[in-house]
């Protein structure tokens, strides 16, 4: 029965037959396993059209395909990569169907990484216009998605032990169902050793210095936008986004300090309003008050003034109420010396009656004075 597998790379796509499939009417069939001189391999292979090989020894091995997971996994590390580099530049990043040779001990292998990072200090310069790299790369990546049991042993086995033994300081597994994932650093012994992450799960590359993520993120894969408010990207991750932020809330910082500047200058202008209206009647109050005092004071003076007055008219009471009694005296004393007047004209008038020998009876009617009176004026 035939069994044909549709898989796509950087957009070709390329039709696998096994041994026991019959190709179609213009399928391609893989080479995949074929033994072939290096000098063909990088004359014939290394730029197939419909296959990405490589040269392991003498025979071509097919680089497996990445499914839709994979690829979406390896798409976002190599936009983080290119952030870091962007921001620090301090390498170059090449991407599959760059290749590098390794002439190891007990063979020579060709090996096609899919992502791979040359420093600018490496003894080896990678030219622009190179298809191949001469020297040895200072960090490999390798995907792992929709592959079979031998295509994962060749990532995690072969390659690693081709890379350490050929110096490649790092090397990075991404497994997209997160079940290989795994980071290599070269010890002093010139061994991979997995490098160890961080208690919140962040790898740090000693490769490129300040270059850090988040493994989970390699499955989450969030949006680089939100990466440049994280704290373990935020340093190479968009930093003039950072920039712009920062002076936008700068400028909305100084919006809103000339605002409450404006604000209080406005509360300033009624505070001194306030202040002026209220000095203002302060003022009026304390007239008030010196207008109430002066009414207090003519109120006191017309009081005392009153009383004055009253004294005076109690003295001249006093004095008419004196010169009443004096003059009521005096008409006393007058009334006294009238009626002594009186009864001395009387009594002498008696005394002349009775000398010239009138009754006595006709003198006591005339004078008024009683017998005795008349005995008394006779003696």
């Amino acid at each position: 029965m035939e069994e044909l597998q549709a898989l796509s790379r950087n957009g070709r796509t390329h039709w696998r037959i096994y041994e026991d499939e019959l190709p179609g009417e213009g399928r391609v069939l893989s080479k995949d396993g074929l033994a072939v001189p290096e000098e063909e391999y990088w004359e014939k292979y290394y730029h197939d059209p419909d296959f990405v090989y490589e040269w392991n020894d003498g025979r071509l091995e097919v680089i497996p395909m990445s499914d839709a997971k994979g690829s979406r996994s390896h798409r976002w590390f190599c936009a983080v990569l290119d952030c870091y580099l962007t921001t620090y530049p301090v390498g170059t990043a090449v991407s599959l169907e760059i290749g590098f040779r390794m002439l190891l001990p007990h063979k020579t292998v060709n090996r096609i990484p899919d992502l791979a990072v040359v420093r600018d200090d490496n003894p080896v310069r990678m030219g622009d216009d190179d298809c191949t790299y001469a020297g040895t790369f200072d960090l490999c990546v390798e995907s792992l998605s929709h592959s079979s049991s031998w295509e994962i042993r060749r990532d995690t086995v072969e390659k690693r032990d081709e890379y350490a033994r050929a110096g490649v300081k790092e090397y990075y597994i991404i497994d997209a169902r997160g079940i290989e994932t795994v980071f290599y650093r070269l010890d002093r012994r010139g061994m991979y050793v997995p490098i160890s992450l961080t208690e919140d799960g962040v790898v740090r590359s000693a490769v490129l210095p300040g270059f850090r993520f988040r493994v989970s993120d390699l499955y989450d894969r969030p949006p680089l936008d939100r990466l440049a408010d994280d704290e373990v990207y935020h340093d190479y991750v968009f930093p003039s986004h950072k920039e712009v932020r920062r002076r936008a809330e700068q400028a909305e910082l100084r919006a809103e300090q000339s605002e409450l500047r404006a604000e209080h200058e406005t509360g300033l202008r009624m505070q001194e309003a306030a202040r002026a209206e209220q000095s203002e009647l302060r003022a009026e109050h304390e007239a008030g008050l010196r207008m109430q005092e002066a009414a207090r004071a003519e109120q006191s003076e017309l009081r005392a003034e009153h009383e004055a007055g009253l004294r005076m008219q109690e003295a001249a009471r006093a004095e008419q109420s004196e010169l009443r009694a004096e003059h009521e005296a005096g008409l006393r004393m007058q009334e006294a010396a009238l009626r002594e007047q009186a009864e001395k004209r009387f009594a002498e008038t008696a005394r002349n009656m009775l000398a010239n020998g009138l009754n006595i009876a006709l003198i006591m009617k005339y004078t008024g004075l009683s017998a005795d009176e008349l005995a008394a004026l006779s003696d």
